[in-house]
């Protein structure tokens, strides 16, 4: 499984929509996927993520889930979505992890 982020639509700081998510080879049985951000410059900082139901789809729309937006200072900072692709026992199929720069 593979994962890509486009922070498009995202606002620095007040922005609690999930970004746009492109995703190929997503095993067949997967029914949620588990998204989690971290920076990777600050990892003290608690970004979150949230768990969206999956029929098909290759892309996440913005605002697919809630979680706390990036927010760094005055610097670029790169952030790590980690991606799990889950059956319905919650038993995980595949993870995909994808880097970013943010602004």
């Amino acid at each position: 499984m593979q994962a890509s982020v486009d922070w498009g639509p995202t606002k620095h700081c007040l922005d609690e929509n999930s970004p746009p998510i492109t995703l190929t080879g997503v095993p067949a049985g997967t029914v949620t996927l588990d998204i989690r951000m971290k920076d990777l410059d600050y990892l003290r900082y608690p970004h979150g993520g949230g768990k969206v139901a999956y029929a098909g789809q290759s892309q996440l729309p913005y605002g697919a889930f809630r979680y706390k937006g990036p927010c760094p200072p005055n610097v670029s900072h790169l952030y790590e979505f980690t991606i799990r692709a889950l059956d319905a026992a919650g038993k995980e199929l595949a993870t995909a992890k994808t880097k970013k720069r943010f602004p």
